[in-house]
């Protein structure tokens, strides 16, 4: 047992793999004496587990310091044997579908979809196939696992709302990107095309959304039970009867713009859910595209910046606004 010990000493890094866990094993050497216990599996993981996970870990008892428990804060010694059980990422149940996708950026970390209206962006009660994310497992088999029925989906897009989606390959790389998208320092653009003459060159929306009372499958500006939103728009060119807005959303509500562009008297065209159901313009999903997506990248920490151009159908629809004019 003494030989045994002096060779698990030796050795920095020890893997082993058992059904559903992957057991790493470190010894601590001196220029890593004194940091927290968190921190240093962060170091150890870099490109695949986020700090907060690695805490969960920690709190769950999969993080062992010379065979006991320790808290995240803990200031690792040199020489401490630390034993890390890692649970196997768990194969999402969704199948893989040969689905065409428009891939506009790619690299280890993520990569940016240009997704077409119609699509879902992942399997929900009625959709369970055809899905973005069962094109994307059959596309790659790097993707994030922090929930398995959404692999990979960072933030998400009504299915006839079309444009960027940011799709994350790795756990870390997923936090860092969704706190992004919580805290407000991502930046989203949208171009749309509204009901309607709107006054204002600018402005602001800032009212609070939540459930519709009656249909649970919309959503509707409320003034209890209901979280704040804020969205800024801008006029880019009107026309006899609609307007062509870019919109900035603050907040990530569901449906936010389609509820707040409806409750100024400006729904988005041709939107049956917050619009009207019967419209003469010649576009057959609401004219709403993410156009930009801006963000701090996981590797670099540089902010990032895609565009999409706007898609064929909102693009005859504005050109027969113009000619209307």
């Amino acid at each position: 047992m003494r030989g045994v010990k002096k060779f698990v000493e030796r050795v920095n890094i020890n893997i082993t793999q058992t059904r559903n866990m992957e057991k790493h094993t470190f010894t601590v050497d001196d220029g890593n004496a004194g940091i927290r216990l968190d921190l240093y599996l962060v170091g150890r993981f870099p490109k695949t587990l986020s700090r907060t996970y690695i805490q969960k870990l920690i709190r769950q008892n999969n993080v062992l310091v010379n065979g006991a428990p320790r808290k995240s804060h803990y200031k690792i010694e040199a020489g401490d044997f630390i034993e890390a059980e890692i649970p196997k990422p768990q194969k999402p149940a969704v199948k893989a579908e040969n689905i065409p996708l428009h891939i506009i950026f790619e690299d280890e970390r993520l990569l940016i979809v240009d997704k077409s209206a119609g699509m879902v962006a992942h399997p929900a009660p009625g959709n369970y196939s055809g899905t973005l994310v069962n094109a994307l497992l059959h596309h790659t088999d790097r993707l994030s696992a922090s929930n398995a029925g959404r692999p990979g989906i960072v933030h998400r897009l009504d299915k006839d709302t079309s444009g960027l989606l940011v799709v994350a390959k790795d756990e870390a790389a997923h936090s860092f990107l969704a706190r992004q998208f919580n805290k407000r320092t991502a930046d989203k653009r949208y171009l749309a095309v509204v009901e309607g003459v709107v006054q204002l060159d600018t402005g602001v929306i800032s009212y609070p959304i939540g459930r519709h009372p009656r249909d649970r499958k919309r959503m509707s500006v409320k003034f209890s039970d209901a979280k704040n939103a804020v969205t800024r728009y801008k006029v880019l060119e009107r026309f006899t009867d609609k307007t062509l807005v870019e919109i900035k959303p603050e907040t990530g509500r569901t449906h936010q713009i389609r509820v707040h562009m409806a409750y100024i008297g400006h729904p988005v065209v041709c939107d049956k859910t917050y619009g009207s159901r019967k419209t003469s313009a010649p576009i057959i999903r609401q004219a709403l595209h993410a156009a930009e997506i801006a963000f701090r990248h996981p590797t670099t920490k540089k902010v990032t910046r895609f565009r999409s151009p706007l898609p064929e159908d909102m693009k005859e629809l504005i050109e027969k606004l113009k000619n209307k004019s």
